[in-house]
């Protein structure tokens, strides 16, 4: 049986810096379940990799829930620590988002692998079985253990719900996070079709962004940042089955004019350019390839000229720019980026990333019940919780 003194297992972000800050001080060994490390940091940014986000690390934690246990990993590792691994420069784009100058997750995959260099690195090794005492597997024994497999999303990287299961840590629910969403109408008509700069609602959650519409539903960061508080308003877990969803979303197609505002233009353009036809007029509040759908729901023909627009139909075309329902029935689960939920936070000490119920094992990354928006921050979780987690198994005593 071979032996070392922390055995860190699963090969993304979290578990490679795991790996990088553990082997410093101690005989490591790095599980991968696939054939190579690092695939899901290869998807991100689109293959750019969306590395980071550079905002101040204060303002940094308030985008996220669970600040006060991030807080220690991130002050621990910040971004120039990132950085300082790799011998080529960051771009940095809106919103704060950090990509390598090169725009290649690749680039920066092979400049984590290579400081794997004191660092043991087993492919194809899935790990079926941890027993009290460390023992994987029945052929490799650890002093102690970094779990870093991830979330649920993604499964072609290697993700699985199994993996909840190696130890006896508690678990909150796991659900779908930063998801496209299903609508129940078929949308293939107008897929491709992007509503630009709208507000788009759910109860009392109101987000403002893009939407793109695709033949199954609806995607987008404004759907893809809302999805959060639908997949999490809802009771579910998908330890024990997909979710039943049933709800509706708005779309506000017009939000910086008020119902009172295009009440009045309407009235006024609706008189002065009577001849002008409906569809041609709604140009200027939609994308041109949108309004013959948007006149179908509103139940309207689009060679109706404005002057033969009765007052009724002027309401319900106002009511629609301004509240445009989708149907929502799921989540387009293959595409979500991140998981919901994972080890719970309170069974684990955020200042070294061990847990509080068994001495010695460790967790980093989505494993944790941790998550974030889009644009970069979910791996700066991994990248600060994963280095935190080997530096504290390398410093255990």
């Amino acid at each position: 049986m071979k032996e070392y003194d922390i055995a860190i297992i699963g090969g993304g972000p979290a578990g490679i810096m795991a790996a990088i800050a553990a082997s410093r001080t101690s005989r490591v060994i790095l599980l991968e379940k696939n054939p190579s490390l690092g695939r899901k940091l290869l998807m991100t940014g689109g293959g750019r990799c969306n590395i980071t986000n550079d905002k101040p690390i204060k303002q940094l934690l308030t985008f996220f829930n669970n600040k006060n246990f991030l807080k220690h990993s991130f002050y621990s590792f910040t971004n120039d620590d990132l950085f300082s691994l790799f011998d080529f420069d960051f771009i940095t784009e809106d919103d704060d988002r950090v990509f390598p100058e090169t725009e290649r997750a690749a680039d920066v995959l092979k400049g984590l692998i290579d400081k794997l260099e004191d660092v043991v690195i087993s492919y194809n090794f899935e790990v079926k079985k941890i027993t009290d005492d460390f023992v994987i597997n029945d052929c490799i024994r650890a002093d102690r253990i970094i779990i870093a497999t991830g979330g649920v999303t993604y499964p072609q990287t290697g993700c699985s719900p199994e993996n909840y299961y190696l130890t006896s840590q508690p678990i909150t629910d796991i659900k779908y996070g930063l998801s496209p969403l299903v609508t129940r109408e078929d949308l293939s008509s107008i897929a491709g079709v992007t509503l630009g700069d709208v507000v788009i609602s759910y109860k009392k959650t109101r987000v403002r962004g893009n939407v793109l519409v695709s033949h199954v539903g609806l995607t987008g960061p404004g759907i893809i940042n809302l999805s959060n508080e639908i997949s999490e308003g809802i009771s579910y877990n998908l330890l024990s089955g997909e979710p039943d969803v049933d709800l509706e979303i708005a779309v506000d197609l017009c939000p910086d004019i008020s119902r009172e505002e295009l009440f009045d233009r309407f009235t006024d353009d609706f008189q002065a350019k009577g001849k002008t036809y409906l569809k041609n007029y709604l140009k200027q509040f939609l994308t041109n390839s949108f309004i013959e759908y948007y006149l179908k729901r509103c139940g309207l023909e689009g060679e109706l000229q404005l002057s033969r627009v009765n007052k009724k139909s002027k309401n319900k075309l106002i009511e629609n720019l301004k509240r445009f329902t989708f149907e929502i029935t799921g989540f387009n689960g293959d595409l979500a980026k991140v998981t919901i939920g994972g080890v719970d936070l309170g069974n684990v000490n955020s200042k070294t990333m061990e847990s509080t119920l068994i001495p010695g094992l460790y967790f980093a990354g989505e494993v944790l019940d941790l998550h974030g928006p889009t644009g970069g921050y979910n791996l700066k979780i991994a990248f600060s919780t994963g280095y935190l987690a080997g530096l504290s198994a390398g410093e255990y005593k």
